[in-house]
């Protein structure tokens, strides 16, 4: 089914570039800004990680930064597919199904939205995005970078209030910095999901065809239940 919220939204093709990336994860934020649809908050802080990402990429601070910005664009196609699945009534992971239909429940917290998005992205597709840039290379190479770009995540949780009040600038009358103990929930999931994600990567890595359908699919309903 369409969702008549988002039926002036234009899909783009899918970025190749993180650059792309940045640019059409700033559409997902312009449109839900005007939509008042709380899928932004996710994107919103999806937005300023992928920025700080290319920053470190420009500050050599990855073993391979080619290969890292090729991971990035990967891993966000997935939420940008997802996210324009979604908007075409079209067929998308259960996760991410679940992800956005709870995003148009305007009575969740900004807490449960992220995580609810971080659910759904990180624990599917983060492993399998490594897997396949590492396609014909040995998986552990990248576990480093792997979990750079993690830690990076992780720093981005301290700035919570800043990247949601773009959202909404009445957020920050909420004093979101009150909410350590929830940071603290974020950075414990995000923990046990980059865990997860990594042994997903290994599980996945090397399979084709039906193989790798069926542990992607085994995969999306132990994160969707």
């Amino acid at each position: 089914m369409d969702n008549p919220q988002m039926k002036d939204y234009i899909i783009p093709p899918l970025p190749k570039t993180i650059d792309e990336v940045i640019v059409q994860l700033q559409q997902i934020i312009d449109h839900c800004k005007a939509t008042n649809n709380c899928a932004g908050y996710f994107a919103v802080l999806y937005h300023k990680v992928t920025c700080k990402i290319k920053d470190n990429i420009s500050q050599k601070s990855f073993e391979d930064g080619t290969r890292m910005e090729r991971l990035d664009v990967i891993f966000a196609n997935r939420y940008i597919e997802a996210y324009n699945s979604w908007i075409a009534g079209k067929a998308m992971t259960a996760s991410w199904l679940i992800a956005f239909n709870k995003a148009s429940d305007n009575a969740f917290l900004v807490l449960q939205h992220l995580l609810i998005g971080m659910n759904a992205h990180i624990n599917p597709d983060l492993g399998l995005a490594s897997s396949k840039v590492m396609e014909g290379f040995a998986l552990d190479d990248i576990h480093n970078d792997f979990n750079t770009i993690n830690n990076l995540l992780g720093a981005m949780i301290d700035n919570m209030e800043d990247c949601l009040t773009k959202v909404n600038p009445l957020m920050r009358l909420l004093h979101l910095n009150w909410f350590k103990y929830d940071e603290m929930l974020v950075q414990f999931s995000m923990k046990t999901a980059r865990d997860g994600a990594w042994e997903f990567s290994k599980e996945i890595n090397g399979k084709t065809g039906g193989a790798f359908d069926d542990c992607l699919t085994a995969r999306d309903k132990r994160i969707a239940h």
